[in-house]
């Protein structure tokens, strides 16, 4: 059987972030997805309710807001539950298994707050770029890279790489 969902849209809240009893984090949002097609002229979207679990909506919810533009892929889940007028309610969602954030980090976090460390921002196929610390002014910092050429010119041919 095949349960495959891919949707690329933008968030219309920021992600909602919870704990279970156990300390499992899940995050639940909802995506605006357009529709190939307007209406009267107008556009029209979907709105998607996405749930995401684990260490995942953790990085989700610290990298985007509201309005950002992210691609989703998961499965589609389908659950029921009894709310507290004793009626059945249906629920219909994407469990979201990978997402990527389709565009760069808005102005407003160019500046970090001074105390807070800035978090890594994820590339393409989910690597995250870490930027080196910048040494403190009064402690020397000893480098032991064995691949520094010190200075000097490397003396490498063609014959001594493996490729």
């Amino acid at each position: 059987m095949i349960n495959n969902v891919s949707l690329t849209g933008r968030l219309t809240r920021d992600i909602d972030l919870r704990y279970t009893q156990s300390g499992t984090a899940v995050g639940t949002f909802t995506l605006a997805v357009d529709r190939q097609y307007k209406r009267d002229g107008e556009p029209t979207a979907d709105f998607i309710n996405c749930v995401i679990w684990r260490k995942s909506a953790e990085n989700l919810a610290k990298f985007t807001k509201k309005g950002s533009l992210i691609g989703v892929e998961g499965r589609i889940q389908t659950r029921n539950y009894e709310n507290q007028q004793g009626k059945t309610v249906f629920v219909t969602e994407v469990v979201v298994e990978n997402f990527a954030l389709l565009e760069p980090k808005r102005s407003q976090q160019a500046a970090p707050a001074p105390q807070q460390p800035q978090a890594a921002p994820q590339l393409a196929g989910g690597a995250t770029y870490q930027s080196q610390p910048k040494p403190a002014q009064t402690a020397p910092q000893v480098v032991n890279d064995p691949f520094a050429s010190n200075g000097k010119q490397l003396d490498i041919s063609d014959d001594d790489l493996p490729f």
